[in-house]
């Protein structure tokens, strides 16, 4: 038999908890996030995060474009800031580097610091290095992308000398530290990855709506233009860069050779071979691309760069009724209200 220990808080002392947690929580929700940094960007490195749906091709891009960089002469430091951390996995062959979350709880278990050579690693004048995530069910992304920033701080990033540093952020996420370079001004522009596909054009757009609502709160970052990957000719993709008025960066084609050559972890961005010319295009317009404020659409603007046959989107929405949601017989159950004759 459990014994009361007379420590049991009263049932008026459970109502003014419920209550006080209660204005908490609509307090915090109803906090607009801090003001961001509103002064001119001053770095002479750009700090480019490129966002997309997963599996559109960001990696593949941003691998074969950093490369590209490299042998162009120019000092590229690749981030991966994916919980998948294969970023920089077609870079270096298919080999997964150590990611800086799990170096970095390794090291702290074993007392010791974290050190560049432990995360960043280098090939042909590209450094990358992947920030990580936690493992399924055990934290949060967006709270591993800070932590990893937190961290690459800490080893001076700040100081570092690079002419290019290219982030490589999750679309389909808008928790916090997925919205950090736009929220917080850490990068100058924003490339969107999309397709000629509603999803990825989804993303794309909630990606604009984001840079649209921190330029309106002072914000310097804008997006630079739309790269389409795997692109079939269709146009969506190219009609939804002009109705938010974003320039088309590059048009990668939906080719078997890229798409070979990809699946064996094969560089195709070398300026010297035959897609080399189309990624120093793109490098070239990413470079001198200025920070744009989009104008993101609606979602029957969003639905309207595809045919209704594709989209359904000419469906009418028919309500549910309280007869739709159970069996008749608990709807029409007699009712227990006494009436009394009016005197």
């Amino acid at each position: 038999m459990i014994e009361d220990n007379g420590n049991k808080p009263s049932a008026e002392g459970r109502e003014a908890t419920d209550v006080n947690m209660y204005d908490f929580l609509k307090d915090e929700a109803a906090q607009e996030p801090d003001p961001v940094h509103t002064g001119e960007v001053t770095k002479e490195t750009q700090v480019i995060a490129i966002y997309g749906k997963g599996g559109i091709g960001k990696s593949f891009s941003l691998a074969n474009l950093s490369y590209n960089l490299a042998k162009n002469g120019k000092k590229v430091l690749l981030i991966g800031c994916d919980p998948k951390s294969d970023t920089t996995s077609l870079l270096f062959g298919g080999k997964s580097c150590p990611t800086i979350i799990e170096t970095s709880a390794a090291k702290k278990a074993a007392g010791e610091d974290v050190k560049i050579s432990d995360v960043c690693f280098k090939r042909d004048g590209v450094f990358a290095m992947e920030l990580g995530g936690p493992e399924v069910g055990r934290g949060c992304g967006g709270r591993g992308i800070i932590h990893g920033f937190e961290l690459l701080e800490k080893l001076g990033f700040h100081e570092w000398d690079f002419d290019y540093v290219l982030l490589d952020f999750l679309g389909d996420v808008v928790c916090g530290g997925f919205g950090l370079p736009i929220a917080r001004d850490m990068c100058q522009k924003v490339i969107v990855v999309a397709s000629n596909d509603l999803q990825s054009l989804y993303v794309a757009n909630n990606v604009c709506s984001a840079v649209e609502y921190f330029r309106k709160l002072g914000g310097n970052v804008g997006v630079a233009g739309m790269l389409i990957n795997k692109d079939d000719g269709t146009g969506e993709a190219a009609a939804f860069a002009k109705a938010v008025n974003i320039p088309v960066l590059a048009a990668i084609p939906q080719d078997e050779d890229i798409r070979r050559k990809s699946a064996n972890y094969q560089i195709v961005g070398d300026p010297e071979t035959r897609w080399g010319p189309m990624f120093s295009d793109l490098a070239q317009n990413m470079m001198t691309a200025p920070p744009r404020q989009p104008t993101p659409l609606d979602q029957d603007g969003l639905l309207g760069l595809f045919s209704s046959e594709e989209t359904g989107a000419d469906w009418v929405l028919e309500p549910a009724n309280p007869e739709d949601m159970c069996d008749p017989s608990v709807i029409t159950k007699e009712s227990l209200e006494v009436v009394y004759d009016s005197v």
